[in-house]
């Protein structure tokens, strides 16, 4: 027999919305709480903390790789391929350590984590302006990577604490932080590498990671996590903590114990229910990555030539050069950087536009379509200005697909190994990235055609992997416990059938 239930104890007595605190219900999960209490100022505080993150942690550092290599190339007269293995290094570093940050996190929390992998970096970015030779700083380097690939986890933590609606276009906005990292780090560039010089800008980029790590502390722990790791007590004191900043209710009742689960365990992305969406998964980020950053490299190298048909004949005419001859960074160039990087806000845009009308499925393919679509038109003798256009688009779709996969991939794996699944998804994109540049500098030298076809089908195949992802996650919730079958307990309780109401019996998990 149900007794009446106490509400719990609200400063301003608000009434708990009533399809996520039905009274005939003594439970409810974190799931109903987060959703009950909504999007806030808790919420706001929490996307600048995590967008920091992104900027400083992750977009600066990746732009410095493009204006720290001609620096060195040209003071420490490195050869080319020197010179590229200082980017390659920073990628083996985060494909390294992307499954490590996600077991940490899923182990033993993901503020945890994010906390250590940003003072890893911290450390070993103001080491590297003290490098005294080039082995040194290749090592450095390769260990700021490592830490990089720790990054992924603050959208983890930022997912775990935003309600369905607004948890898609959140998570994409992260991408305006990307841009504002990269703009603020060329700027950063003009201003210091003239007079100071390129040690200076390794050690005052690493300093907005300073603050982040500040701020960490104001950061609490995933409530999903203490819920799973059998911590009610501080899980609920979290859960109020937020209620009380957002001046919302709590639901009514009791929160639910899950079972203790093994958290960020490899063999759990492969069980019956998530095996076929991992490997899909893996070969979507790889895809995104190989085909971004391939991008990037093929921008410089059309715009040389002026159009895709003279590549070419422009490669056979020219004149052998010394490997040691180098040029410094320009104003224009500078100038150029920032264009480049501002072409992604309308990617960013359009799909924050779709992604709740379509599904994140159909995101996702639309990005690679249309990306794969712009590769085949530059097999045509097109003009300078028509070239612009269509790397724009390409560039614009390929940037929206990848803040779609960052949204979907949390959303589909359960709290026990959300980590880990954007850990592994994280590093199989690292790898995309170290592959490219032996397709977009070395088979380009080769056939430009043939290199166009294979970012153009790879993107195609990723298409149909989007679209074969057994799991739509829009409009549904986190999953919580891996032991159920995915969507069991995914849907808000106000969208379940009247008369239809959670058993307690056996709730316990």
């Amino acid at each position: 027999v149900r007794t009446e239930l106490e509400p719990i104890e609200l400063e301003d007595g608000a009434a708990v919305p009533k399809e996520f605190a039905n009274p005939t219900d003594d439970t409810f999960m974190v799931e109903d709480a987060v959703e009950a209490i909504g999007f806030g100022k808790f919420q706001w505080k929490l996307s600048v903390i995590t967008g920091l993150a992104w900027a400083s942690n992750y977009a600066m550092e990746m732009m410095i790789l493009s204006i720290l290599a001609p620096q060195l190339h040209c003071e420490w007269r490195l050869p080319s391929w020197q010179v590229a293995l200082l980017t390659s290094v920073v990628f083996v570093g985060m494909m390294s350590s992307s499954t490590l940050w996600g077991n940490i996190s899923d182990q033993y929390g993901r503020k945890t984590g994010l906390k250590i992998s940003v003072l890893w970096t911290l450390y070993y970015g103001i080491l590297s302006g003290f490098a005294p030779v080039y082995s040194w700083i290749l090592v450095l380097r390769g260990l700021v990577g490592f830490g990089i690939g720790g990054v992924p986890q603050s959208v983890t933590l930022y997912a775990e604490f935003l309600p369905m609606k607004a948890r898609a276009k959140c998570i994409l906005l992260i991408e305006v932080f990307w841009a504002i990292g990269t703009v603020f780090e060329v700027l950063l560039a003009v201003l210091v590498m003239p007079t100071l010089g390129w040690r200076w800008l390794l050690i005052l980029s690493a300093l907005p990671l300073l603050l982040f790590a500040v701020l960490c502390f104001w950061l609490p722990e995933s409530a999903r996590y203490d819920v799973l790791s059998g911590n009610q007590e501080k899980a609920i004191a979290t859960l109020k903590r937020i209620a009380t900043e957002n001046g919302a209710p709590m639901p009514l009742g009791k929160l639910i114990i899950s079972r203790q689960e093994d958290r960020g365990k490899m063999r759990d992305l492969f069980t019956p229910h998530f095996r076929w969406t991992t490997l899909l998964l893996w070969f979507i980020w790889f895809s995104n990555a190989f085909s971004y950053y391939g991008l990037v490299l093929l921008t410089t190298e059309f715009f040389q030539a002026g159009d895709v048909c003279s590549i070419s004949s422009r490669r056979k005419e020219v004149k052998a050069k010394c490997s040691l001859t180098c040029e410094y960074l320009t104003e224009e160039d500078y100038t150029d950087l920032l264009w480049t990087t501002l072409s992604e806000f309308p990617g960013v845009l359009v799909t924050l536009w779709i992604i709740d009308r379509i599904g994140r499925k159909k995101t996702m393919a639309l990005s690679f379509f249309v990306f794969s679509f712009c590769s085949l038109l530059l097999f045509l003798c097109v003009g300078r200005n028509v070239l612009t256009v269509l790397l724009f688009i390409a560039r614009a779709f390929i940037s929206g697909g990848f803040q779609a996969a960052y949204v979907y991939t949390p959303e589909v794996y359960p709290t026990a190994t959300r980590a880990l699944g954007l850990g592994t998804c994280s590093g199989m994109a690292r790898v995309g990235a170290l592959i490219t540049p032996f397709i977009a500098q070395v088979m380009l030298e080769s056939s430009v055609y043939l290199t166009l076809a294979v970012y153009s089908g790879c993107c195609l195949l990723a298409a149909v992997a989007s679209c074969f992802l057994p799991i739509e996650t829009k409009g549904r919730g986190l999953q919580e416990s891996s032991h159920k079958e995915w969507g069991q307990e995914m849907v808000g309780r106000g969208s379940h059938s009247p008369g239809v109401t959670r058993s307690n019996s056996g709730s316990q998990e």
